[in-house]
């Protein structure tokens, strides 16, 4: 494992801020707290910064971003508020995503509407055709979700007046959205079969859209609420942004740019700080306590942990009201994602891959670099189906992607690193144990790569296989969800992680939470950590 070096003899025990986690989100909170003149402390638990947003070794000479994997949400005004690209932050380009169909039949997505109608057009002309208006519709949905994201959950039962004209001012920013509002309130609240199904009439099209309602979530394409989901992965804001692609160096990049800012403003960062208590006196927060027996004090303390994590483990329960308790408990964090790492001699030759190339649809790149596995909704549903009964599926749903393919920084020359995330593999199998069963797991992934990509393992060097509880062992997200909770229309906004502590703070004074159980969610954005940040800073004027 490759371990981030600081400067841990200027460590004090007193602060204005403390993070609990050097997360993104957490790294963004302490910027901008420091950016503001705030002396921040970041406490980490592992050896290495960055939680999901890092690059490990995962066999000599191969480096992977070992959970998230691509660069598609993180906000251009973060990138340029904390001169991400000056410190080192480097996007590099990704082709537009290929899905197999079978043999040596495919279908393609991108940004360029004109390629996608093509692709489109070879299953149903219809679909081709009504596909402009469809990302038309949908990029109006995703506006109003953009102007969203920067703002703090209001709580609609307060009865205050500062609660009351809070209310007033976010329904009065919004007041012209008029009877757009209807569109936002189909995508929130369908299934993503049912959404899609108003618009197109072919499986194939209609999965490769259904497929992003599916990520890292424990719900099928037919679930309603499943629809805001698809949302939740297309509204990133690519210009100014670099694109949607990879990070040069893998996504630690991310959390190294963004540590390198913190620092530059006097943040301290402590690695190997696991924090076993969170410190309260008078209802009002004083500092943590460390495993290792180290007391740091602060009036204020942000954690980048979990909300299921603070709540349940670091915080006593005689501080958290008896109804904000139980909702917490009741947050769902079940988790049916998995994560495969690949070191090999060459990435999957896949079936299509001479068709692909002789018909150039993917412009400078000769192969692949982003792919969806689902050929149609019924195999994304079958999946599910699988999961939702207990067990891990026989046909998991599988987005590889080959970031060697541009960024021949990760492994060895003309070697690869191939990434591989899907589901499901739920948290708990009923009827069986992950002990015995990871391994037959394993061999599903394979079988389904095989099947588009024969003879692949013959040029695996070796791998890296996490399910949810190894990803919950790892970096401490609950039951290994890499949302931090579901993504689903009751656990988000004013509901995110529970009702009246959604605006990032909690019932202890001086505690707020500010990674992604809050509003907006997860995905490596960045917005929860600046949006906490602001609040924190509202309170402490």
């Amino acid at each position: 494992m490759n371990e981030n070096t600081f400067n841990t003899s200027q460590i004090k025990s007193s602060y204005d801020s403390i993070i609990i986690g050097a997360g993104h989100n957490g790294l963004v909170c302490a910027s901008y707290l420091a950016k503001a003149g705030k002396k921040v402390l970041i406490l980490e638990q592992r050896k290495i910064i960055g939680g999901a947003a890092v690059t490990e070794e995962i066999t000599p000479g191969f480096r992977a971003s070992i959970f998230s994997y691509l660069m598609s949400l993180l906000h251009p005004k973060i990138i340029k508020d904390l001169q991400l690209k000056e410190r080192g932050l480097k996007v590099l380009p990704c082709s537009d995503m290929v899905s197999p169909l079978g043999g040596d039949d495919y279908i393609l997505f991108s940004d360029n509407i004109k390629k996608t109608q093509d692709s489109f057009a070879r299953f149903s002309k219809a679909d081709a055709a009504i596909y402009p208006q469809f990302d038309n519709y949908l990029s109006e949905a995703a506006n109003i979700i953009r102007t969203l994201l920067w703002d703090t959950p209001v709580d609609p039962s307060r009865k205050d007046w500062k609660s009351r004209k809070d209310l007033a001012a976010l329904l009065w920013k919004y007041r012209k959205i008029g009877k757009k509002m209807y569109r936002f309130v189909d995508i929130m609240t369908m299934s993503a079969y049912d959404f899609l199904n108003e618009w197109f009439e072919d499986d194939r099209v209609m999965a490769v859209l259904a497929y992003y309602a599916s990520i890292g979530t424990f719900t099928g394409p037919k679930e309603p609420g499943s629809a805001f989901v698809i949302l939740h992965h297309v509204m990133g804001e690519h210009s100014g942004a670099g694109g949607w692609g990879f990070i040069e160096g893998g996504m630690g990049k991310i959390s190294e740019s963004i540590a390198n800012f913190a620092q530059s403003k006097g943040v301290d960062i402590l690695t190997g700080a696991k924090i076993s208590e969170i410190v309260v006196k008078d209802h009002s927060v004083t500092g943590v306590i460390t495993e290792d027996g180290r007391t740091f004090h602060a009036p204020v303390v942000a954690s980048n942990a979990s909300a299921k994590h603070l709540y349940l483990n670091l915080l006593d329960p005689k501080y958290v009201p008896d109804d904000v308790l139980r909702e917490i408990k009741a947050f769902r964090t079940f988790s049916t994602a998995f994560k495969m790492n690949i070191a090999c001699e060459r990435p999957p030759q896949y079936s299509f891959l001479e068709k692909l190339r002789a018909e150039q649809v993917l412009g400078d790149f000769d192969y692949p670099t982003y792919m969806h596995i689902a050929p149609d909704i019924d195999y994304l549903e079958r999946a599910y189906d699988d999961a939702k009964y207990g067990w891990y599926s026989r046909d998991p749903f599988i987005t590889p992607v080959c970031p060697t393919i541009v960024d021949r920084t990760l492994a060895p020359e003309g070697k690869h690193i191939l990434n591989l995330f899907g589901g499901h593999a739920p948290y708990q199998l009923k009827g069986g144990d992950w002990s015995d069963e990871k391994e037959n797991f394993r061999k599903n992934i394979y079988t389904v790569i095989e099947r588009f990509a024969p003879e692949f393992t013959n040029d695996v060097i070796d791998d890296q296989l996490l399910i949810a509880p190894d990803i919950e062992q790892i970096v401490n997200l609950p039951q290994g969800h890499i949302f931090q909770g579901e993504m689903s229309p009751d656990q988000l906004f004013f509901q995110r992680p529970v009702s009246s502590y959604a605006d990032y703070r909690t019932p202890v004074q001086g505690l707020y939470v500010c990674g992604a159980s809050m509003h907006p969610g997860g995905g490596v954005m960045g917005i929860p950590g600046h949006n906490a940040a602001r609040e924190i800073l509202k309170d402490k004027r």
